[in-house]
Order: structure tokens, then C-alpha cells, then sequence
């Protein structure tokens, strides 16, 4: 199975926040797994939807050592956030090329519909929690570069711009 390519920025569909989807079906089932095989392929932790175009709000992610763990996750929202925060370094492949290093709560619940379109909930820590929440960002039309001072991300959209 092949994935869809990733949109480029600065592709307008990655500044639209998506819509809540209605109810997980076997369609979105094929989804997950498409997006799975993206986010291996990257190789990343984490994939919403709307990178490879599909405007639905859907995110996978997977920060395990051994992979093969990805969380599956429909309308995710964050619930609570840690007051504790955690550096990391985040990048996209809707941007390739480059990164920022800035910080996010380092730990996350978030309440999202499962594979079985049930609602769950699931705490996040770590660089699972920086990835939820970079997915949820994406969702609403958000890249991670808008987490950074306007100084420090015209510079980054400058050297991406060059990078092309």
C-alpha cells in the first residue's frame, strides 16, 4: 500500500481547521492505516490527517521504541495539560528541511473516539504528549512553527524558502 503525498506548504488546507467527523467507519479504519504507513515511512510519530489532504480530524501517533503502537484518534481534544513543560524539537513534512526546538506541556489527556468508535480517554506523556498536541495543532490549522516568536519563524519560513 502506497500513502497519499504530503501537502507542501504552503498549501492552504494546512491553515483550515477541520470539522469533527460524524462516526468511525471502516473508511476511516483505511485512513488510520494509510496514515500509519506515512508516519513510519516520515519516520515520525505522529500524522493528522489534513498533512497528506484528507480533511477529516483524525490523527495517529506512535512514539514507542518498537513502533507498532500507534494510538488511533477521531475529534481529539485536550482535556488537561501539565503545568510542567518539556522541550523537544519538532518538525513537519509539509515543510522538510527544517525544525524548532521550543517548549509544550509535558503531559496531555486527551478524550478522542477510537478505533472501535467508542470515547476514550488517554494520558500522554513525553514525546507522546508533544506529539498529541502537535497533531491536535494541525487539526485546527496550525503549523508548530506558529508556537515561535514572529522573529524566529521568519527566519525558519526563510531558510525552508531556500531550501526549495
Amino acid at each position: 500500500m502506497s500513502h497519499r503525498p504530503f501537502l507542501m506548504w504552503p498549501d492552504t488546507r494546512l491553515r483550515t481547521p477541520v470539522a469533527p467527523i460524524e462516526a468511525v467507519t471502516d473508511e476511516t479504519r483505511a485512513i488510520w492505516d494509510e496514515m500509519i504507513e506515512a508516519m513510519d515511512a516520515m519516520p515520525g510519530v505522529g500524522l493528522a490527517a489534513v498533512q497528506l489532504g484528507i480533511m477529516q480530524r483524525l490523527a495517529v501517533v506512535d512514539a514507542s521504541d518498537e513502533r507498532g503502537q500507534a494510538v488511533r484518534m477521531a475529534n481529539p481534544e485536550i482535556l488537561h495539560s501539565s503545568i510542567e513543560f518539556r522541550e523537544h524539537e519538532e518538525a513537519s513534512p509539509n515543510l522538510p528541511g527544517v525544525s524548532a526546538r521550543f517548549k509544550r506541556p509535558r503531559a496531555v489527556t486527551v478524550r478522542f473516539l477510537n478505533q472501535a468508535g467508542v470515547w476514550d480517554r488517554k494520558d500522554f506523556v513525553g514525546l507522546w504528549a508533544t506529539s498529541v498536541q502537535h497533531q491536535i495543532d494541525h487539526l485546527n490549522g496550525r503549523m508548530y512553527f506558529d508556537n515561535l516568536s514572529k522573529m524566529k519563524r521568519d527566519m525558519l519560513l526563510k531558510k525552508a524558502k531556500k531550501l526549495r
